[in-house]
Formats: structure tokens, C-alpha cells, sequence
């Protein structure tokens, strides 16, 4: 009835969508079927989409509304507000690297994103491959008395404190990056909007302390979970390919773009953002 079939990407996470052409309206029970996928599977990816912007805009729409990335001017689309430019290079031609620490898009806001759709303009020769993990698997790994101890409890993000922005921006622009998007204690046991799964909320990028612990016991803590959410057992490694859109949950998975290919060779993508349910907390 939903006029596609599931081909596992990986015991971890994700499944490839065959049978759909996005440039079709897609009906509601497709969309209901969909969207049921992905509460599954995490991961969904479309091969051989040679979209435009209007078609990703329309289709990624199907999963719910889109961020207009005021927060992140820089990489925005000149045209077109709903898309993320996600290369090597800013809008405005400045080179820079981006999202090579393990995040979830949006953490370091109030409305973090529920996903993100990334649609593949250009590939470099070699390499330019994206990792995701399972952050409900994660969760679940924990021993009960981990969890016992961190559910309930907050996370600070600050997205000034990421490893790429600390290299290349100056102090000025890392206090408008703060002005733009002021730290958010964030759940670190987060409820899925749909399901009500728990999956862990913390990410080498942005997560800053453990709220409640002393900075050596936040430290350590934090280190452990990066280390155990992404065990090789519980990752997806995607290699693109021209045409690959795929779509991601950020409430339960982290992602990572690899540096595994020449910095002078061109790497596109397109990036659309769902809008996620408000989160969070402003820290004062």
C-alpha cells in the first residue's frame, strides 16, 4: 500500500527507501508509512533524487515545518531560507569545515531540529563520508545505575564551544555566535516526540558539563558517553553518491562528517532542517 520497500543500511540504524520517485506528490498514506519507517529505522535514505530546491523544500515538508536557519546565517541559501549550504566553503566563499564532531543539528537551541534531510550536490573524487549512531541503542546500553543517575538530569550546549569554531572565528564573531544562540541545558535522557523511546542527548561539540557534578565527574562521565555511543557496533557509515537523499532524526541519532578527502576538492550538500518540539532551557 505504500508503494516502497526497506533494505536495512546496518543492524545499528538506518534503511534505504526503494521505490519512490520525490519529484511525485506523495499520498498520505505514503507519508503515514514514512514516517513510521523512520521512527524505526532512524536513518532513511533515498537514492538517484535529482531534485531542485523547490522539490527537496516540498517533499522534506512531509515530515513536518521547516527551520528558515535564521540562527546560522552564514550557511543559508541566498534564495532559499528552508536550505543549508553544507560545504567546505561559507556562503560567502570563505573555506571552512564543518561538522567534523559527533552532534545532534540544533542542540544549542530551544527548538532543536527533529531532523535533517541532506540531499548530495557534489562529491569529491574520494572519501566525503558522513557517520551516524544510535542514540536510543546508546541509552539502552547504559547500566541501570548510570541511568538512574543521569536521568532527569541536564546538559549544558554551547555551540561557540565546538572545536571548528574555536580554531578559525575570531573572539568577536564567537560572541556573536553567542548572542545569536546563548547556551541551553538540555535533558540527557530525551523523550521522543512520537514514540516516547529514551535516547541519550549529550555530544562531543557542544555538550559543555553534566549539570549537579563537580567538572572532574562531568568530564568523565561525558567522555564515557561519547566513547560508548559510538562503538563501532552502533554506527552507520554512509558513502555517498550523486543524487543520495538522506533523512535523519536528530532527537535519537548523532552524525559526524568525516574529514577523509582533499580540503581543495568541492563538497555540496543541501540541507533541509525540520523544526523540532521547544527544549531546553536558556542558561542565565
Amino acid at each position: 500500500m505504500s508503494g516502497f520497500k526497506l533494505v536495512p543500511l546496518s543492524s545499528a540504524l538506518g534503511a534505504q527507501v526503494i521505490g519512490l520517485d520525490l519529484k511525485a506528490p506523495i499520498s498520505a498514506a505514503t507519508a503515514l508509512a514514512l514516517n513510521e519507517a523512520w521512527n524505526e529505522h532512524v536513518v532513511l535514505l533515498f537514492r538517484g533524487q535529482q531534485l531542485s530546491f523547490e522539490e527537496h523544500i516540498a517533499f522534506s515538508r512531509t515530515f513536518g515545518e521547516l527551520d528558515d536557519h535564521a540562527s546560522i546565517p552564514s550557511f543559508r541559501h541566498p534564495d532559499h531560507p528552508e536550505v543549508l549550504l553544507v560545504t567546505n566553503y561559507e556562503a560567502n566563499g570563505t573555506k571552512l569545515a564543518v561538522g567534523r564532531q559527533w552532534h545532534s543539528d540544533l542542540s544549542t537551541t530551544t527548538r532543536p531540529a527533529k531532523g535533517s534531510m541532506l540531499r548530495c550536490d557534489t562529491l569529491p573524487p574520494v572519501g566525503g563520508d558522513t557517520m551516524f549512531c544510535n542514540m536510543f541503542k546508546a541509552w539502552d546500553g547504559l547500566s541501570p545505575a548510570l541511568q538512574s543517575l543521569l536521568d532527569g538530569r541536564r546538559a549544558l550546549h554551547d555551540m561557540a564551544i565546538s572545536r571548528e569554531t574555536q580554531k578559525v572565528r575570531t573572539p568577536e564573531q564567537i560572541a556573536d555566535i553567542r548572542r545569536r544562540n546563548p547556551p541551553v541545558w538540555q535533558p540527557i535522557a530525551r523523550r521522543h516526540d512520537d514514540t516516547g523511546r529514551r535516547a541519550l542527548y549529550v555530544s562531543e561539540m557542544t555538550t559543555v558539563r553534566i549539570e549537579g557534578l563537580h567538572e572532574g565527574e562531568s568530564d568523565a562521565i561525558l567522555a564515557y558517553l561519547y566513547a560508548h555511543s559510538t562503538v563501532p557496533e552502533n554506527v552507520y557509515r554512509h558513502r555517498w553518491q550523486v543524487g543520495d537523499l538522506l533523512l535523519w532524526d536528530n532527537r535519537s541519532a548523532m552524525h559526524i562528517a568525516l574529514a577523509d578527502y582533499d580540503q581543495n576538492a568541492t563538497r555540496i550538500m543541501y540541507r533541509t532542517t525540520l523544526l523540532g518540539e521547544p527544549s531546553g532551557t536558556i542558561a542565565t
